[in-house]
């Protein structure tokens, strides 16, 4: 997970997504959460790097605990 987070639980974009990624990717992490501002940069990465990867895109901290807590 990934994002700054405002003191009323909005998740805002952050920087270095690609790189962010590629070190993800190499620690076998398959699933992501970025901020919705972030969608613009996954759209400008070549493919080939997004593969086996899954993306959650969140607008708030409150979207978060159904993406991370499983049964």
């Amino acid at each position: 997970m990934t994002g700054e987070i405002t003191l009323r639980g909005k998740v805002t974009a952050v920087g270095g997504i690609k790189e962010k990624i590629l070190a993800a990717k190499r620690s076998k992490i398959t699933d992501i959460i970025l901020s919705e501002e972030n969608r613009r940069d996954i759209e400008d990465i070549t493919k080939d790097y997004l593969e086996g990867l899954t993306f959650h895109y969140v607008e708030n901290m409150i979207d978060i605990p159904s993406i991370v807590l499983v049964d």
